[in-house]
């Protein structure tokens, strides 16, 4: 019995060591936060738009896509934050979400150029049904930036995510 559960222990050792090896050459570290991130100036006449989500631990983890004047800007991950680049105007920042329209849901705003809008994603649960069941809405509100800069701050920052289609990154 004791040779048994030693080469358990053993064979369960080597399996732990090759997953960690897996995963260091799949490169699955965490991502920086974004204040260890080198984040470039916004182009001259641009405006800059900061989309955040800090989760909760018992938080979905269901990934929206975030969508700027009802065009895909990305994906928004759980505790993830990027920016986009505009052209000056006015926004309107939604994300995809389940159930009735409910009013105000949205951030909209105006920006000029060198201007900043921080908005945040937010999420609540909803039962559906006989109340077994439950199906997450997402909402987005603007952020005073002096509010928002220290949640980013420690945030990882999500741009390099989807690297490979060019036309959801910043």
């Amino acid at each position: 019995m004791a040779t048994n559960l030693a080469f358990t222990t053993l064979r369960w050792c080597g399996a732990s060591a090759a997953t960690a090896v897996l995963l260091l050459a799949a490169n699955c570290a965490p991502l920086p936060p974004t204040s260890s991130v080198v984040i470039p100036p916004a182009p001259g006449g641009a405006a800059r738009i900061w989309t955040y989500r800090n989760d909760a631990p018992n938080e979905p983890n269901q990934t929206p896509y975030a969508r700027l004047n009802g065009q895909i800007a990305r994906v928004v991950q759980p505790n993830g934050a990027f920016y986009r680049d505009v052209s000056p105007g006015y926004y309107t920042v939604t994300v995809d979400s389940y159930g009735a329209p409910y009013a105000h849901k949205f951030a909209d705003f105006n920006l000029g150029a060198g201007q900043k809008a921080f908005v945040e994603v937010l999420s609540m649960r909803e039962k559906v049904g006989s109340g077994e069941g439950l199906r997450t809405l997402f909402f987005t509100r603007l952020v005073p930036p002096d509010i928002a800069r220290p949640a980013i701050a420690g945030t990882p920052f999500t741009a390099q995510l989807i690297a490979s289609d060019r036309s959801l990154i910043d």
